[in-house]
């Protein structure tokens, strides 16, 4: 289904008869169980509303706005805006599922008339809610550049949620042994990862620029669709925030709502800590990975490229390692309680201590840090029942696609509505 509002219609406002057309066209698409493609752009509640006024007093007999947001984890939902989006249109629009904007797109709770009315300065629409902010602060999940771009995207982003494809092409598998560096201690683009993994252009990768610590997205894997979350090393060493964690938290939440496998590749350091990071909330942030995680019944796999610890690996692994349907590692895969150098220098701080000489000092540090991870390296893990595997780089599909082929079908109780959260 697709409803859109008329930007040369009265500014794409909304009017007592627009909200009755919307409520019928809401309650076919929930009886019907249609996706919905929605154009916000417009300026939101119509002031002076002739149509209304023999019927209405303020205009808030409405049920628009909840039958909007019922649809929420029973048909997808994606919004469009490719201009001004303000007031009552970003209300709804902030309930779709995903929101594909146009660059040149704003997007706010109120327009320059209201901002105005209520004494808060006098602002042009293209000052309010512009792409830099959106993208940045996880409003918008995909920025395109104009709306013929974002309505190939949506059809893109809402094939995901309509099968498998019957054909589909993949890069040479060869080339996942080559992306981990053999430096321990370097970065990588774990996006490389995620598209060496996935069929060839598969990859939709969701708000990019927020949480830049998390990467989220969908893809497919021999045409079949998974969402996918990954610690991105280039950002603090792949260390989870909050933000990254509402971000994944919000895409396992998107996957389950829908049927989609779930996909996890983990390289992280755990959990970010420290003074500035608890001003953003980050003990109730982290921990949605947990709660949310608990909740998902559809096939959860973990693989571990690089570096699991602490409570941040747990949170990538559904909870635990013997949450997800398989937990595997790639051979370059190391492990622990927390991060090797860390619990070095808090197991072992009076022995460091005792060393006067620096050099023989480090030499000591140094030789503990081997120790530990000698001990963690993945084979060891797995030895010990840890994990389930250490695997093939090169054999990342095939394992995952017999994972999905052996899943029992969802039942129905665990298959019931789930609203997607808005955040």
């Amino acid at each position: 289904m697709i409803m859109a509002y008329d930007y040369t219609v009265l500014a794409g406002t909304q009017g007592y008869f627009n909200h009755k057309k919307m409520d019928r066209m809401l309650k076919l698409a929930h009886e019907q169980k249609l996706p919905l493609i929605f154009f916000g752009e417009g300026g939101g509640g119509r002031p002076g509303d002739v149509d209304a006024m023999s019927v209405m007093v303020a205009g808030l007999d409405l049920g628009t706005f909840g039958s909007f947001a019922r649809l929420s984890g029973h048909v997808p939902v994606v919004g469009i805006v490719s201009g001004p989006c303000f007031a009552g249109n970003a209300a709804l629009l902030g309930c779709c599922d995903v929101i594909i904007a146009a660059k040149n797109s704003n997007i706010g709770m109120g327009g320059p008339v209201m901002i105005e009315g209520g004494g808060l300065g006098v602002f042009k629409p293209e000052d309010i809610g512009p792409m830099d902010v959106q993208t940045q602060n996880g409003v918008v999940d995909i920025e395109v550049a104009d709306d013929i771009e974002a309505v190939a995207m949506a059809k893109k982003y809402i094939s995901f949620f309509q099968g498998t494809l019957p054909s589909w092409t993949a890069g040479d598998p060869l080339k996942l042994r080559e992306l981990i560096p053999e430096s321990r201690k370097r970065a990588y683009n774990v996006r490389n990862v995620i598209k060496a993994i996935a069929d060839t252009d598969s990859f939709v990768e969701l708000r990019p620029r927020f949480g830049p610590g998390m990467v989220t997205g969908l893809l497919r894997i021999e045409g079949r669709p998974f969402g996918v979350i990954a610690n991105n090393s280039m950002h603090m060493a792949g260390a989870i925030e909050a933000e990254g964690a509402d971000k994944a938290a919000r895409l396992m939440m998107l996957c389950n709502a829908h049927g989609l496998p779930i996909l996890s590749l983990c390289d992280t350091p755990g959990f970010m800590v420290g003074p500035e990071i608890e001003k953003r909330a980050q003990v109730r942030h982290v921990c949605r990975m947990f709660v949310v995680g608990s909740h998902v019944t559809v096939p959860y796999f973990t693989v571990i490229l690089r570096r699991g610890y602490g409570l941040g690996v747990m949170a990538m692994a559904k909870g635990g390692f013997h949450e997800s349907f398989f937990s595997v590692s790639w051979p370059t895969g190391e492990f622990g309680g927390m991060g090797l150098e860390g619990a070095v220098k808090a197991g072992f701080k009076k022995e460091l201590a005792a060393i006067e000489d620096p050099q023989k000092r480090e030499e000591f540090y140094e030789s503990l840090v081997a120790q530990l991870y000698e001990i963690g390296k993945a084979i060891n893990m797995a030895a010990h029942l840890e994990i389930d595997a250490v695997i093939d780089p090169a054999d990342t599909r095939q394992w995952i696609m017999r994972g999905i082929k052996s899943a029992a079908a969802r039942q129905p109780a665990d298959a019931c509505h789930s609203f997607v959260d808005p955040w």
